[in-house]
């Protein structure tokens, strides 16, 4: 890999053409910036060529696409080709299948001309490299987090023909020890069961984990017929339950929402019976198999995390890939793996692949790691105070016609009182400040905010704003110094990304983001990475003895709000109470002042 400018090495990092198309900025080692084409293109998990966050990223370090050295995409389709040739050759698949796959796999040598056409006044003059998806992952985590030596696993359905990859980091470098290969995946287990419970939109796992502790694990002993566990740590599926390997199911990856065919065969049906319709009403047998598709999956997740313990015995561990989205699994580990230590960025699915792809390539350019850390998730658009104000004024006439007063509050402090005050009466209220995060959570930078105490505030969200299932949970933004006393744990989880019990003395303070088996699936929150969130929550600590408030993400059925104007257009379409738009307060119906 040759470099002109030693001194400014610049990696841009991209997941393209896959679910959750993503960029990210890597120069001199050091994370610029990073962003999800959704939040562009207003498309959930759009997949495609990832311009806008390409576009969004060159800006953010005020370069061009003339000035990158490198770029670094997740996935190379020369990865694993000997077994995926003798795959063909023993298995004879469905030929649409071989179709889709050599169609994907050309898409992705096509980087050049997108940029040709995406950025016609630029010329790229450096090199593309290809990082193999799962390695890509497991950089992701592990060159990011303050581990200077951990176990790491990547867990999803499928990239470049594995589904999980196990390793051990060190260093600047990760050696795979062991995979688990197509047409095995334990990320397709979990897809398919949530189709089958009629859960059909890509990304639609996150439901099953929140309906199933409203059921017992009444469908367990069935469904270890359908995944058996290895000696090596491994796992197989039965694949009589599965369709995808044989027959062509349809994937769209391109410039759109992403779509998945149906997975699963009838003999699925068979073992548990009738699937549920999208339209159908939840019955308490769906409930069961929520909870007992949540619990096969435990069961295989531990067996790859103690028989990677097993194998290289150390305190740290860092999960990644889509599975590593398993918030209720991961605050398990402690519980079930003797790991004492574990990080998962915020971006642990395919978008977190670009920033896993341009660390792997800076780290084998250098021959040392980066001494990047990524202990926040604010790596993406931000506004100036000017710019707010241009657009509330932009907007003033709607807003006055919805009876809604427009406070400047130029005092930082009295900012913060004034939205914790209503905050604790009961108010819904938008939050937009700062930089806006990295990956699918919001994490008080663009959240919609409200009382933790109050039993109906699920449902005054959802009547207001969400329209969502009741049975999913709302989640607790907490100070970190409290989180002892009102969980129990003690850990830091600053992306949300594991889910504990809180104690059983909390739970009647806190209803609103206490789900049904009492566990929350809680934000650690420091004032060194977000001192404006972590201030307003002190607030409402001095104000209710309560230091957490509930915090979902600021949207209405769309991706999370980007600009100001999605964030306006969001709060004048629907039934918000307060939007906090930088230092501005608008407020509806019922002034402050």
């Amino acid at each position: 890999m040759g470099c002109a400018r030693e001194d400014k090495l610049r990696i841009l990092g991209i997941n393209a053409y896959h679910g959750d198309s993503s960029a990210c900025l890597v120069q001199d080692g050091l994370l610029i910036a990073a962003a999800e084409e959704e939040r562009f293109r207003r498309i959930k998990h759009w997949a495609g060529f990832p311009s806008l966050a390409i576009e969004f990223c060159l800006k953010e370090a005020q370069i061009t696409i003339n000035d990158i050295d490198f770029i670094a995409i997740n996935s190379d389709p020369q990865a694993n080709l000997l077994r995926k040739t003798g795959y063909v050759l023993m298995n004879n698949p469905n030929i649409s299948f071989i179709k889709d796959r050599l169609k994907n796999s050309q898409k992705r040598y096509d980087i050049l001309q997108e940029l040709k056409e995406h950025f016609p006044g630029g010329q790229f003059r450096g090199e593309v490299v290809r990082v193999e998806h799962h390695m890509a992952h497991l950089c992701s985590s592990f060159l990011v987090s303050s581990f200077p030596k951990a176990v790491n696993v990547s867990i999803d359905g499928f990239g470049d023909f594995s589904s999980c990859a196990v390793g051990v980091g060190e260093g600047h470098s990760i050696d795979i020890n062991w995979r688990v290969y197509f047409p095995h995946s334990l990320g397709i287990f979990y897809q398919a069961l949530t189709q089958y419970l009629g859960f059909l939109h890509y990304g639609d796992e996150y439901k099953v984990m929140g309906l199933a502790p409203y059921g017992e694990c009444a469908y367990l002993e069935k469904l270890n017929d359908v995944i058996v566990l290895k000696d090596d740590g491994t796992f197989v599926l039965n694949l009589n339950y599965f369709s995808y390997h044989k027959k062509g199911v349809s994937y769209q990856w391109e410039g759109g929402i992403p779509e998945v065919g149906i997975l699963f065969t009838e003999k699925l049906e068979e073992l548990l019976g009738k699937r549920r319709k999208q339209d159908e009403p939840l019955e308490q047998k769906h409930k069961d198999i929520a909870r007992s598709v949540q619990a096969m999956y435990e069961k295989v997740f531990f067996h790859i995390l103690n028989k990677a313990y097993q194998r290289d015995p150390m305190e740290n561990l860092t999960l990644s890939g889509g599975c590593a989205m398993n918030s209720v699994a991961n605050g398990k580990v402690y519980q079930n793996t003797p790991f004492k230590k574990m990080y998962i960025q915020s971006a642990a699915g395919d978008a977190g692949g670009a920033i896993g792809s341009a660390f792997y390539v800076w780290s084998q350019k250098n021959q040392q790691r980066s001494p990047f850390v990524m202990d926040h998730a604010y790596w993406g658009t931000s506004y100036k105070e000017s710019e707010l104000e241009k657009v509330i004024e932009e907007n003033k006439k709607e807003l006055i016609s919805q009876n809604c007063a427009i406070i400047k509050v130029s005092n930082d402090e009295e900012l913060y009182r004034l939205t914790a005050t209503e905050i604790s009466k009961g108010k819904v209220i938008g939050w937009f400040q700062g930089k806006m995060e990295w990956g699918p959570r919001a994490l008080g930078n663009r959240s919609i905010l409200g009382d933790p105490r109050r039993k109906d505030m699920k449902d005054i969200l959802n009547q207001k704003i969400k329209r969502r299932e009741s049975f999913r949970p709302f989640a607790p933004s907490i100070l970190r110094e409290a989180v002892p006393e009102w969980f129990e744990t003690d850990d830091d989880v600053p992306f949300m990304m594991a889910v504990f019990a809180i104690r059983p003395e909390k739970r009647p303070l806190i209803p609103a983001v206490t789900h049904v088996d009492g566990s929350g699936r809680l934000q650690t929150v420091t004032q060194k990475t977000n001192e404006r969130y972590y201030r307003l929550i002190e607030h409402f600590n001095q104000l209710t003895g309560v230091p957490l408030v509930l915090n979902t993400s600021f949207n209405e059925n769309e991706p999370v709000v980007c600009q100001p104007q999605e964030a306006l257009s969001c709060f004048i379409r629907t039934k918000m109470d307060v939007l906090v738009l930088g230092n501005t307060i608008i407020q509806r119906n019922d002034p402050l002042l």
